[in-house]
């Protein structure tokens, strides 16, 4: 099997691109923008092309000859980008893959959208069939993606599985090192009370999911929600982590809207002197403590026969013990 990875230099599609060669008869090619940091997947037989996912020609030249693409590449939350750099990747990238995977008939297509296309669930858990609410551009350029790739599979036939992962942990994941480390030295603060849900996705299991996204006749056209078996208050999820590190659960609570109005205010600030450095203080990060991620993962388990098998006290324990193996978190 000829098989397209994009985004393969990061932590989600590195561990597809390594899932995929477990099978022998798998030839794996990759769109990479940054060549260094992908000498790796030259050393394990990989190709590899340089390239963009906005430069239509080269994803058309990607694409050719492929029998299943995963799309995993993606512009996640930066400092000091414009509107337009969310768009041309995750919107206009997005649709040069779609169009290129018809032009060449392939087999199938794993999209990777975002759970983010709900920004927070009134009433937990949501499902794959809850109206979008995007809540900035990062998920505003992925909804439209999405929808996308929906009309494709509707209008003109494109054999397209849509993944929304929940939020994705694991060891080799630098995202929640912040959260884990500013814990493990006992300086977490929540704002507010704690009780907003989120919902993670072990790495591995992950990957299952897109497997059988690529694998299941059930999944053209659909949408699914891939996460762990069970989502947790912010409350909860900090105790489980202070456990592994032996140290007392998080307690400090500051109110919310007066920490809401600081970072309205902080961010008002970095513009007006133009810094690029993202401020200590911002609305995403504040929201991170109000807004509900929760979700039903019964969708995918029915249509897809998806099981996941590294329950959260496991999983948090793996990725704990990689930070402190690789000198990220001393204890």
């Amino acid at each position: 099997m000829k098989i397209l990875v994009t985004g393969a230099t990061g932590f989600t599609g590195s561990h597809l691109v390594k899932r995929l060669l477990e099978d022998k008869n798998n030839e794996i090619r990759v769109i990479v923008r940054n060549e260094k940091k992908a000498e790796w997947l030259k050393e394990i037989g990989v190709e590899v092309i340089v390239a963009d996912i906005t430069d239509k020609e080269a994803v058309f030249n990607a694409v050719k000859g492929m029998d299943k693409v995963f799309h995993v590449a993606a512009a996640y939350r930066e400092a000091g980008k414009d509107d337009s750099y969310y768009w041309n990747i995750n919107y206009n990238g997005s649709k040069y893959i779609f169009d290129a995977c018809l032009e060449y008939n392939i087999k199938r297509l794993v999209h990777t959208s975002t759970i983010g296309l709900v920004s927070s669930v009134k009433n937990p858990p949501s499902n794959e069939e809850e109206p979008y609410s995007p809540g900035d551009v990062y998920q505003n350029s992925k909804c439209e993606a999405e929808k996308e790739a929906l009309r494709y599979a509707r209008e003109k036939g494109l054999p397209v599985s849509i993944v929304r992962p929940a939020a994705i942990y694991g060891p080799g994941d630098l995202r929640m090192l912040k959260m884990f480390k500013m814990i493990a030295e006992k300086k977490w603060i929540f704002f507010g009370n704690g009780k907003a849900f989120l919902h993670m996705v072990y790495i591995d299991d992950l990957i299952d999911g897109y497997l059988l996204c690529s694998e299941k006749q059930e999944a053209i056209g659909e949408v699914f929600i891939i996460g762990g078996e069970k989502y947790v208050t912010l409350n909860k999820l900090s105790a489980l982590i202070a456990n592994e590190f032996k140290v007392k659960p998080p307690s400090i609570h500051l109110p919310y809207k007066p920490m809401e109005a600081l970072a309205v205010i902080v961010e008002k600030i970095w513009k007006l002197l133009k810094i690029k450095k993202q401020p200590p203080i911002y609305k995403r990060r504040v929201s991170f403590f109000k807004k509900n991620r929760a979700f039903s993962i019964e969708k995918a388990k029915k249509l897809l026969g998806y099981n996941p098998k590294i329950d959260l006290v496991t999983g948090i324990h793996l990725t704990a013990q990689w930070y402190i193996q690789n000198g990220y978190i001393k204890i």
